[in-house]
């Protein structure tokens, strides 16, 4: 917690100084080895990593994310709305940027979006790709993506089985013995208790720890973003879009903070909504937010279709109600314009679903009046029915086993410090992105 509020710090002074939105690698982040930036593109120790990037095929500088969505390729990184780990956020952004997604997604937090556009800057510098869409999330009501776990590691049995611990997918869960913080006034020793906790920068707000708790001791706490905070956040550079989630049923809430977002909006290249399947009222309550949405629509849209959320490292059967709602989506008719895109639940397998659907970059035309800017570029009106895939846990997952390993053997470091495991964790993103992207064998 230290870093991340030294880290806070540091990004908000340099900001204010009128410097670029840079991740700063001081000594409160990274060892005092790594504090100086060298010339990454003349490292030879990397050489192996660009050689990857230009084999499989990975999106030259020319290639557009809007394209993306038409060719229905689009790959999205969800770092997730509550995850602020700005170390992990920044390893995790220069992996998946040379692996070639077209945006990556994070907390609205001046912190972590630097953390993920120095990832980005970082990456470039290896191989000269072009720069994804940054995209910061935001929430109109109560929403399971803005949530953190919280206890009293004191109130825990020393003889408990720790299941939190076991089951927590960020390992945002730690507890050790130590002695007790309650004064001892008779000369005995202190008593022992756990000490510890929720690791508050890397709870992610699964639940997953909520239900194995044998004592009940663990609450999830729920916020919503300020939308004040977040307008000021989105006209400063280094944001290209925005993520509204949102729960489909109050159309006042999503009002409300659409009015409150005002002429910042005028900033972005995408508006993203995010809702889950809420049945049959769901054309009814995309058409309501659109209307909503419309006359100050600077941009293109986009539907995140959230199918099971913060589930995709599961397992296979986790993506089926992804699959299930795209199925829905595409045979709708009268649905709002805006590009569809997949997540919750979202993972190695989702590709496959959607082919044995029929919707893996099926075409159909195009409703969005918006999309004549793209005319002058592409031959036709024709897009994909599903524009692209987020992905989520299931990313951070394969990637987070490299992270996790360096850092055992090296403490924090950013990641083109130690080449072999950057070339590790770009395979596995590479394997990953390229079953959306048609990357080629490697």
């Amino acid at each position: 917690m230290i870093i991340h509020l030294l880290l806070t710090v540091s990004v908000f002074l340099s900001c204010t100084l009128g410097m670029s939105l840079r991740f700063s690698c001081s000594s409160t982040s990274f060892p005092q080895q790594h504090q100086v930036r060298g010339n990454l593109k003349s490292s030879k120790n990397l050489d192996k990593v660009r050689n990857l990037v230009k084999t499989v095929g990975v999106p030259s500088l020319t290639s557009s994310p809007l394209e993306s969505l038409r060719k229905g390729n689009w790959v999205k990184l969800i770092c997730g709305a509550s995850f602020e780990d700005v170390v992990d956020i920044r390893n995790l952004s220069l992996v998946y940027t040379l692996a070639g997604v077209d945006c990556i997604d994070c907390a609205a937090d001046l912190a972590v979006v630097s953390a993920v556009n120095d990832g980005i800057e970082s990456a470039r510098d290896i191989v000269g790709l072009r720069r994804p869409w940054v995209m910061i999330s935001v929430n109109d009501d109560e929403d399971l993506h803005f949530r953190k776990a919280e206890f009293d590691p004191e109130d825990c049995p020393l003889d408990c089985s720790r299941p939190c611990e076991i089951v927590c997918p960020a390992s945002a869960i730690s507890l050790n013995e130590g002695n007790s913080t309650l004064e001892v006034s008779d000369g005995t020793n202190a008593s022992r208790v756990l000490k510890g906790g929720v690791i508050t920068e890397r709870c992610y707000g699964c639940g997953r720890c909520f239900p194995v708790c044998p004592y009940d001791n663990i609450r999830l706490v729920t916020y919503i973003r300020d939308t004040t905070a977040t307008a000021d956040l989105i006209k400063r550079n280094g944001i290209d879009a925005v993520e509204i989630h949102t729960s489909g049923r109050q159309s006042a809430f999503f009002e409300e903070l659409w009015d409150g977002l005002g002429d910042s909006i005028s900033h972005l290249r995408l508006i993203a909504v995010s809702l889950p399947n809420v049945g049959d009222s769901t054309i009814s309550s995309m058409n309501t937010m659109y209307s909503i949405m419309e006359p100050n629509l600077p941009c293109f849209n986009l539907w995140q279709l959230d199918g099971r959320p913060m589930s995709g490292d599961i397992g296979r059967g986790a993506t089926r109600e992804s699959i299930a709602f795209a199925v829905r989506m595409a045979a709708v008719k009268d649905r709002p314009p805006g590009f569809l895109q997949l997540a919750g639940g979202t993972n190695a397998h989702t590709v496959d679903g959607l082919k044995k659907m029929g919707l893996f970059q099926t075409t159909s035309i195009t409703k969005n009046p918006k999309d004549e800017i793209l005319t002058a570029s592409l031959p036709n009106s024709l897009h994909a029915l599903i524009g692209g895939i987020a992905y989520g846990g299931y990313a951070r997952k394969i990637v987070g086993r490299v992270l996790s390993s360096m850092q055992s053997q090296y403490g924090v470091a950013r990641i083109e410090d130690y080449p072999e495991h950057l070339l590790e964790a770009l395979r596995e993103a590479l394997a990953l992105v390229g079953t959306v992207k048609s990357y080629d064998p490697f």
